[in-house]
């Protein structure tokens, strides 16, 4: 086609010869008008054909960590620690919901009525405990270095492919079609937008945003699956951790952000453990993942309730985000990486089942009761 295009070039100065030297010039009116159709068939052809590059290179997951386990589902990851005491009752142990239900806390059936399936009214004392929650974790952040943001939860679908949920992940997202936006999941699609398009000045990095916003997921295909409660729902809270750094930083990065998980992990007194997740359930934007997975007395079982991943250069290059090593240097693209600071509905269930009383009450860890949240339920 670029040959193409520069014979019709060349067509068009021969006419603008022959036209200024009184020459006939149907012949080369003739060949720039044949040149033309053929060009305006391969931009057809062409347009079809990039179309087609683009959606097999948007389905290339970022190649796996060297380091990161082999295996293909949560059954093969491998558990790094363990941190903390299993609670041993003397009474026989009670799931959340069960208990938030008794204590006025928690409405499922109402909300079942109002919205559908997997909703739930938060009530009382519980929604200070959320509010609690957010407000100890934003200020461990705050220590750490990470600028709070309140983002949107409605995107575009540049974001969602920028950051690799689109196309893989499409079926789990809300759409709103008629505003061509859709509802995140997860604030790490918004914060990984603040600085697509833009090259950050030498010295600007490490960056580091804690997203707090309610999120959205449609978790289709997983009927039957933790149904119960307010495990597994659609709409839930969060605050995300979300870093731009140099690619050379980045497993540090990722450290740093497992440590601040588990930092206020150990701050809310819930056991858990640190689980490295294999190459085949790393998704399509992780080089290497971390999970914390609580302690769940009722399930007497680890259930996921944070994780961090390094997307190493994966996402920036989708969102062009690039940043200057130095004066003068060409631009290089950013590292980015993301980490769950407080899931809370998540949070709540773990603090609820691992700290329930006998007479059904339920004790709140100390560090919560310092952000404003009561020392008790019940």
């Amino acid at each position: 086609m670029e040959g193409l295009r520069a014979q019709r070039n060349e067509a068009s100065d021969a006419i603008g010869a022959a036209k200024r030297e009184g020459r006939d010039a149907d012949a080369e009116i003739a060949r720039m008008r044949e040149v033309s159709a053929r060009i305006k068939e391969l931009e057809a052809e062409l347009e079809a054909v990039e179309s087609d590059r683009s959606e097999l290179s948007d389905r290339i997951p970022n190649p796996p960590d060297p380091d990161a386990p082999d295996g293909e589902t949560d059954e093969d990851a491998v558990v790094l620690r363990e941190v903390g005491v299993r609670p041993d009752f003397g009474f026989e142990v009670r799931d959340h919901l069960d208990i938030g239900r008794a204590l006025g806390l928690i409405d499922t059936e109402k909300a079942a009525a109002a919205s559908g399936a997997r909703f739930a009214y938060l009530l009382g004392d519980l929604v200070l405990v959320e509010l609690a929650l957010i407000r100890f974790a934003v200020g461990i952040l705050a220590e750490e270095g990470f600028t709070p943001v309140v983002p949107p939860v409605l995107v575009r679908e540049g974001p969602l492919y920028g950051t690799g949920f689109f196309p893989g992940e499409r079926e789990m997202i809300y759409e709103v079609p008629k505003d061509e936006l859709f509802l995140v999941g997860t604030s790490e699609v918004a914060l990984a937008a603040l600085h697509a398009d833009e090259i950050l000045e030498p010295g600007t990095l490490p960056l580091r945003y804690a997203g707090i916003s309610t999120c959205f997921r449609r978790e289709a295909g997983a009927a039957g699956k933790d149904t119960r409660g307010i495990f597994r729902v659609h709409q839930f809270d969060k605050v995300e951790m979300f870093s731009f750094v140099e690619p050379a930083a980045a497993k540090a990065e990722h450290e740093r952000l497992l440590a601040t998980e588990e930092r206020i992990l150990g701050a809310l007194e819930i056991p858990y453990r640190v689980v490295d997740i294999p190459v085949g359930d790393l998704g399509a934007p992780a080089a290497r993942k971390f999970d914390c997975e609580a302690w769940i007395p009722s399930q007497e079982r680890y259930r996921e309730l944070t994780s961090t991943s390094n997307t190493t250069d994966y996402q920036a290059r989708r969102l062009n985000s690039r940043y200057r090593p130095s004066e003068g240097a060409a631009p290089e693209h950013v590292a980015t990486l993301n980490g769950t600071a407080v899931a809370v509905g998540r949070t709540l269930i773990a603090i609820i089942e691992n700290r329930q009383e006998a007479d059904g009450s339920v004790s709140i860890p100390p560090a919560l009761v310092q952000s404003g949240a009561p020392a008790k339920l019940g």
